[in-house]
């Protein structure tokens, strides 16, 4: 099965969307303690992704072997994700294993694509 997977966030909280032929489902939530107002708009996006694939996961919408094509609005995580290349971020280069870890357990096959801002669904939450 094919799904699309938006997904954002700020210092305060992540969203995550996915869309699955004819159904959406939309998701916010608050940081944790840990990370509310301590993390980058850029490290709370890979925290969005994370957690969206994950919970997807969990719910049992996301299954062994699916496609998942993964878009976003920002062209820095765009770049990192689709290139492999490494980020000077720490917390951003743990993210990327534990969502590398995922796809890998899970067999998923990924596509990246950058999305005017507009466009970003989780955005809109």
């Amino acid at each position: 099965m094919e799904h699309v997977l938006f997904f954002d966030g700020n210092t305060k909280w992540i969203t995550w969307v996915i869309q699955t032929d004819n159904s959406i489902i939309e998701q916010k939530r608050v940081h944790t303690d840990i990370y509310l107002d301590k993390v980058t708009n850029l490290q709370a996006k890979y925290i969005g992704l994370h957690v969206g694939i994950f919970w997807s996961i969990g719910r049992f919408i996301i299954k062994n072997q699916d496609t998942i094509k993964i878009v976003t609005d920002d062209k820095e995580l765009f770049d990192h994700l689709s290139s492999n290349k490494k980020s000077h971020d720490e917390f951003i280069e743990k993210r990327i294993c534990f969502i590398k870890q995922l796809i890998k357990q899970r067999k998923l096959k990924i596509r990246y694509e950058l999305i005017a801002s507009e466009k970003n669904l989780a955005a809109k939450i």
